[in-house]
């Protein structure tokens, strides 16, 4: 690659991220799960409106392949967009944390992207990366994963790059967690999240993970203050009004505010715009969100038959 197109895409990259309220805090090459070079970039939020000393403590990476070119139309304001949603989460305490529905919080980390092509002679895409339980213990437990999209899917993604894929297969990570299919452990082996074209509507033209009616969203959306907030943001606001919770969902951020709204006049949590914080009177649930998370985590251990150890079960 010419270092004129390196600079273009540093460029582009850059642009995007001004234009979504984020400065470069450094670029550097990296490489991807076949050795080949990779464009890494680092982003923080401008001190304006944050102190100095907590805007540069948060930062989000962007790891595109080296010979990523923004050759179609969409594929600037697609960027633009995702580096948008990731200025206003930088601003949650803790950026890379989230919350299933069943209340298991978690966080993401360790993510190679781009995706490659599948090393076993499938015909997929996979990506690896890791995500560990986040409730503010010293459990230690994670999950190796390996998240596979099939070529027909592929053919959805505007580009097999992070920008374009992220929110998906997060949310497709948490699917697979709320159908107890990942475990959460000490050490072990990858375990594989199947991405497949069930989350995805060719007709809606858009993707489908969880279908949750108001009663289910308000009892997510008091867990994530609970937990991003209450337990892991020493009550310090986060995000109510985002767009990877609205899909994973299938709601809307504009749904999620109103929800949001009701609870506050409930004394739970303290609005402010698109951000909430825990209050001492949701605080004071901790029993019963703690109860929620064994449950959630039990749900995902493999659970054996004790009617096949005493010979009762028909084989």
């Amino acid at each position: 690659m010419t270092a004129e197109l390196k600079s273009s895409l540093a460029t582009s990259v850059q642009t995007a991220a001004k234009q979504a309220g984020l400065v470069l805090v450094s670029s550097s090459e990296g490489s991807d799960f076949h050795g080949q070079p990779t464009a890494v970039f680092q982003f923080g939020l401008p001190p304006a409106g944050e102190s100095k000393e907590e805007a540069s403590g948060r930062t989000v990476k962007l790891e595109l392949s080296e010979a990523f070119d923004f050759d179609k139309p969409d594929l600037l304001p697609a960027m633009t967009a995702h580096l948008a949603g990731e200025a206003r989460r930088l601003r949650n305490p803790r950026p890379e944390c989230y919350v299933t529905l069943a209340g298991l919080p978690i966080a993401f980390g360790q993510w190679q992207w781009p995706f490659h092509r599948s090393t076993s002679g499938a015909d997929t895409y996979i990506v690896h990366g890791e995500m560990h339980l986040a409730d503010g213990g010293t459990q230690n437990l994670h999950a190796k994963l390996a998240a596979s999209v099939t070529l027909t899917f592929a053919e959805i993604v505007p580009a097999m790059e992070q920008p374009y894929a992220e929110t998906f297969v997060y949310n497709a990570v948490r699917k697979t967690v709320d159908y107890g299919q990942l475990e959460f452990v000490k050490s072990g082996n990858r375990q594989p999240v199947p991405v497949t074209t069930r989350y995805y509507s060719r007709w809606q033209k858009k993707f489908l993970f969880t279908e949750t009616n108001d009663a289910e969203r308000l009892e997510y959306l008091l867990r994530k203050v609970y937990w991003l907030s209450g337990v892991l943001g020493e009550s310090k606001p986060v995000w109510i009004a985002d767009p990877r919770d609205a899909q994973y969902l299938n709601t809307t951020e504009t749904d999620l505010l109103r929800m949001a709204g009701h609870e506050a006049g409930e004394g739970l949590m303290v609005l402010d715009g698109e951000f909430a914080a825990a209050t001492p009177a949701l605080l004071a649930r901790a029993p019963e969100y703690q109860a929620a998370l064994e449950a959630a985590l039990n749900f995902t251990k493999p659970q054996f038959n004790e009617s096949m150890r005493s010979g009762q079960a028909n084989m």
